[in-house]
């Protein structure tokens, strides 16, 4: 976006408060118009008594008595009008920056993981702040000054053509090139400023992600190397600024130059015409005091126009994330079926990052409720993309997902999500207690249920030993707590949640041996009767899956349980023997998995 399509835009968010807004801009028309009528009138004063001097004839004060009355009440009405402008227009800035705020916030939390992952959230949060307050500043300064001020110079200046077109083309002259002058600059330093901009959104970036891993820091003694880096940030920021300053402190010296020569021109001019019969004394003065007004008019609207310019990066920067579109949206007729059975069917499902190369590829299989599936293979084999696909982080490039015959698609996405639970290999817990990071899963829970959900998660003990039980606050992503029992609490807050889907990504990995067991004795009794799928790299965990899949490259390459992996002697036995499982379980047998569980399940051929 140019320079004014930014500060359009930024006017244009005023519309939820429209009527307050052009209530606002009439007031500094009239406030400007008044402000405009007392040098005018000021000036008829001064042509009365030149004149009554010149004649001989006395005056008394009732003579003068309309023209003092309507200068000293379009006083008193600019006083009382900028008054009321300033207060309802910083009221309206502040309501429109949080409501700005919180858009942005909203909005952000609906985009995909697939943005957030490749921007920090440091920078993002700068963004918010920066923008935010940018706006407000813009509205503030609009309602304040630069309304009355554009309608000073832009629409009242050429009215004082019918007062004394002579005297009128000198102002005229510097609006003029007052105007030539910051559109030379704003030339001059748009490239520069967008640099300026760049390396701001850096050191926040920089900071956050530093002040994130103070630990690593610390351990590494990388305390200095990292002040290192801040500070050759700060140099370039401040390389790129100071050119950017040195220019507008040119405009602004340019300006109050030439708006001291058009005062004496105009004294001089005047006095000339005044000599010649062409001028009065009284319009001299009223010009003076028109040039005075000017001259203040000018003075803002090149700090208005600076301060704007320093605040366009911000903003354009807010409004490319505003104008960021989520690539997984509701369809026009999408649906709430309500609470699903679990019944999964992956139809030649292929998915690409980047439309090159393949995720994955022609993956296929049909999963019945309440069956557990686990899914294997080595990093970056298209585990957690597959997962990633069933609740809609990205829409499969090729073929389809459905749930109890709904293609997942035409559900609503707070519907289809809300039958999923979701238990990451990362915590991810907020600086907020206990209770309220288990209610994430539910927030109207009772508290006979955050106990049920605790003790399912072997997490009831722990929590019971701190200070203040669940009302005990974590700390920044969970840092109190151990990884086991940030794990913990995060398979509470999904158990909570009471899905009929629920997907665990290596859920135990951050967990003892000891532990480990108990864990997965609770959760083989938390997934009955719900559709399960396990992501694990420990073989151990998925021993009682009704049936395993095994990925590479993006294709599910081998499909049973896991006797009959083992006994198939391929790529799921090599891992089985890797982990020093496999000799053990040579011979293929039945599978050790809760009564009342189905083995049957379809998969792709291979």
């Amino acid at each position: 976006m140019s320079f004014f399509a930014v500060y359009r835009r930024v006017l244009a968010q005023l519309a939820p408060e429209a009527a307050l807004a052009i209530l606002l801009a009439l007031a500094n028309i009239a406030v400007a118009a008044a402000q405009f009528a007392e040098p005018l009138l000021f000036g008829r004063i001064i042509d009365r008594l030149t004149g009554a001097q010149t004649q001989q004839a006395p005056l008394v004060m009732m003579d003068l008595a309309p023209m003092l009355g309507a200068w000293v009440g379009f006083g008193l009405f600019s006083i009382a009008g900028s008054a009321l402008v300033a207060l309802n227009a910083d009221r309206l800035s502040h309501r429109r920056r949080l409501g700005m705020m919180a858009a942005y916030f909203d909005h952000v939390l609906h985009l995909p993981l697939s943005f957030h992952s490749l921007v920090h959230s440091g920078r993002l949060l700068k963004i918010m702040l920066d923008g935010a307050q940018a706006m407000f500043w813009i509205w503030l300064s609009f309602f304040r000054e630069n309304c009355a001020s554009a309608m000073a110079l832009f629409v009242l200046l050429p009215m004082t053509l019918f007062v004394n077109w002579r005297l009128a083309a000198i102002l005229i002259v510097l609006v003029i090139c007052f105007g030539l002058l910051t559109s030379f600059v704003l030339r001059r330093t748009e490239t520069l400023q967008g640099a300026v901009e760049r390396f701001s959104s850096d050191l926040a970036e920089h900071a956050s992600d530093a002040l994130g891993n103070v630990p690593v820091i610390q351990s590494f003694t990388r305390v200095e190397s990292e002040s290192r880096a801040m500070r050759r940030i700060i140099d370039a920021l401040l390389a790129a600024q100071m050119p950017v300053l040195s220019w507008w402190a040119i405009a602004a010296v340019a300006t109050r130059a030439s708006s001291t020569l058009s005062i004496l021109s105009i004294f001089l001019v005047g006095i000339w015409l005044h000599l010649h019969d062409l001028a009065t004394v009284g319009e001299i003065v009223t010009f003076i005091n028109f040039a005075t007004m000017l001259i203040g008019r000018l003075e803002q609207m090149v700090g208005f126009v600076n301060s704007l310019f320093m605040q366009t990066g911000r903003v354009r920067d807010f409004f490319e994330v505003i104008d960021t579109r989520a690539i997984v949206e509701d369809r026009p007729n999408a649906i709430d079926p309500g609470r699903l059975t679990g019944r999964v069917v992956f139809d030649r499902v292929g998915f690409s990052y980047d439309g090159a190369r393949q995720a994955v590829s022609d993956i296929s299989f049909a999963v019945e409720p309440g069956q557990t599936i686990a899914l294997v293979g080595a990093t970056g084999s298209g585990k957690s993309t597959t997962m990633s696909l069933l609740h809609r982080v990205f829409d499969p490039t090729s073929g389809g997902i459905s749930i109890d015959g709904i293609d997942i698609r035409d559900m609503r996405l707070v519907a289809l999500r809300r039958n999923i639970g979701v238990v990451f290999q990362e915590p991810m817990l907020f600086a907020r207690s206990i209770e309220e990071n288990l209610r994430v899963g539910k927030p109207d829970a009772t508290p006979a249920e955050l106990e049920l959900a605790l003790e399912r998660a072997q997490a009831k003990d722990f929590v019971a030993r701190q200070t203040e039980g669940l009302l005990s606050r974590v700390g920044e992503r969970g840092r109190s707590l151990s990884g086991g029992e940030r794990q913990r609490v995060s398979i509470a807050r999904a158990l909570l949640k009471d899905p009929p889907i629920m997907i665990f990504d290596e859920a135990t990995s951050a967990l003892d041996a000891t532990t480990e067991r108990q864990i997965q004795a609770a959760l083989d009794a938390a997934t009955k009767g719900r559709t399960t799928f396990v992501i694990a790299h420990r073989l151990a965990t998925i021993r009682n899956a009704d049936r395993i899949l095994v990925f590479e490259a993006g294709r599910i390459v081998e499909s049973g349980s896991f006797e009959e992996l083992v006994a198939l002697d391929g790529r799921f036995a090599q891992l089985a023997r890797a982990q020093f499982m496999a000799p053990a379980l040579a011979s293929p047998g039945p599978a050790a998995r809760p009564a009342g569980q189905s083995t049957e399940i379809s998969a792709a051929p291979i």
